[in-house]
């Protein structure tokens, strides 16, 4: 469905009595690969390696500096997102739907629910659907996402955050959209309703057999979700490989992840405790971006940068010990 090509997204540092910038922030630096028709593709890393900033390029709400990105819609139809920015974003804004990090801010609090899960409707103008039907597709849409018809005419003041996600999940699928992307969906609701949520996606990715593309800094909720997993490093794509072989992952920086994640009941052993701090994107490390804190590091890991290479079949990994 996505095909990205060495993609570059930075951002300037304005300064000085006349503002100009004077500084880079690398946010996506030189990203390849390619999000399958049908899968959930999950996105990794820490926060500000340029996860968010990699979503909104997909969807055209950022135009990227250097690189190109293909859209191929159901019918066979591509779109480019290179030179027409402009175009992309017209062509593609009715088969994506988004599902944003915190519902308390992505939900309009002066407007009625019934109001922001048809909004994009109204947005596309359908002429095709009357009012009526509008809003009878609003409270089906409501169902599916688990709430009745009495929240069609409620306020987001008068919702929990689990309710306001499931609203903002009903509003990213009420325009019948092929991909969905579903930026930290659960990190900003309580942990005790995260699994509800989580299970709730999940089902609908199926229900309508849509492609979605799943960003997480929480390794366990991205191994739960997805069919295939990327993990991002200061802009770049360290390792791809499909969940099923994940937990044996190659890079030393997706082994560190693994290594954190928390087993109910038992205590880890092995953990890796990765030393420093992770460098600024403004003046990133020469070579592979992760030598400075991995335990394997060599004098090539600082001078050359690994290219993303095929080690296995479908598992692509950035590093020099597989070079």
């Amino acid at each position: 469905m996505f095909e990205l090509k060495d993609v570059k997204k930075y951002f300037p540092i304005m300064g000085g009595i006349i503002p100009k910038p004077v500084e880079w922030v690398h946010a996506v630096d030189g990203v390849t690969f390619n999000i399958r028709r049908g899968e959930t593709f999950g996105l990794v890393g820490e926060s500000g390696c340029g996860k968010t900033t990699l979503g909104r390029l997909i969807i055209g709400l950022e135009k990227p500096d250097e690189g190109k990105i293909v859209f191929r819609d159901s019918d066979k139809r591509t779109y480019v997102l290179n030179e027409s920015y402009k175009m992309y974003r017209k062509r593609i804004a009715s088969k994506v739907g988004v599902v944003f990090q915190d519902p308390h801010l992505s939900l309009n609090p002066r407007m009625r629910i019934k109001s922001i899960v048809r909004e994009p409707l109204d947005i596309r103008g359908d002429t095709h659907s009357s009012q009526s039907e509008k809003d009878e597709l609003v409270l089906k849409m409501l169902e599916n996402v688990g709430l009745d018809a009495s929240y069609a005419n409620r306020y987001p003041s008068e919702l929990s955050g689990g309710e306001k996600q499931r609203v903002a999940i009903a509003r990213a699928l009420i325009s019948n959209p092929e991909f969905i992307l579903a930026d930290e969906p659960v990190s900003s609701i309580d942990v005790s309703i995260r699994s509800q949520i989580l299970n709730l996606m999940k089902d609908l990715i199926a229900k309508f057999r849509l492609t979605c593309l799943f960003i997480s800094h929480d390794l366990s909720v991205i191994e739960y979700v997805s069919d295939r997993i990327g993990v991002m490093y200061l802009g770049k794509i360290l390792e791809l490989a499909p969940v099923e072989t994940f937990k044996d992952a190659l890079h030393p920086y997706s082994m560190a992840l693994i290594s954190a994640v928390p087993v109910p009941g038992k205590r880890r052993k092995n953990r890796i405790i990765l030393k420093g701090e992770v460098p600024s994107a403004i003046n990133p490390p020469s070579g592979c971006r992760f030598h400075p804190r991995c335990p394997f590091a060599t004098p090539k890991c600082e001078k050359e940068e690994p290219k993303l290479i095929e080690v296995e079949k479908d598992r692509f990994v950035a590093c020099h010990l597989y070079s």
